[in-house]
């Protein structure tokens, strides 16, 4: 049995897909792009500012499916730009101090046309 996970704290689907969903005690959190959820738009800066809001938002939707980060098992990281590695990562491990398992990979394009998007699987 799966639960379908959602806040407004986050920005809403773009697409046929949901914030989140929790199968018995592991939530799985779509990819999250710096979007403000207030606004619907991307936060305007570089890597470090976008970083921070995708941040946010994946506090808001953990928080939503009655987790935080401490619950992360695993992330997937997608860079617009490798060079961008080491600024990314200064804000990664401020949220992710349990250092769970991770891919990051760079891409052609992102959504949006964003510098950064994060994936996450969280146990409970």
């Amino acid at each position: 049995m799966s639960q379908v996970i959602s806040t407004k704290d986050a920005p809403a689907a773009i697409g046929p897909y949901s914030q989140a969903i929790e199968a018995g005690n592991t939530v799985y959190l779509s990819g999250q792009i710096p979007i403000i959820p207030a606004t619907g738009e991307i936060a305007a800066g570089d890597i470090t500012v976008q970083t921070e809001q995708v941040m946010h938002n994946i506090a808001a939707v953990l928080k939503a499916a009655g987790a935080d980060f401490t619950n992360a098992v695993k992330t997937t990281c997608f860079l617009a730009d490798m060079a961008d590695f080491a600024a990314f990562n200064a804000v990664y491990e401020k949220y992710f101090t349990g250092k769970p398992a991770r891919s990051c990979v760079a891409v052609k394009q992102l959504p949006k046309n964003v510098l950064v998007e994060v994936e996450v699987i969280a146990v409970k």
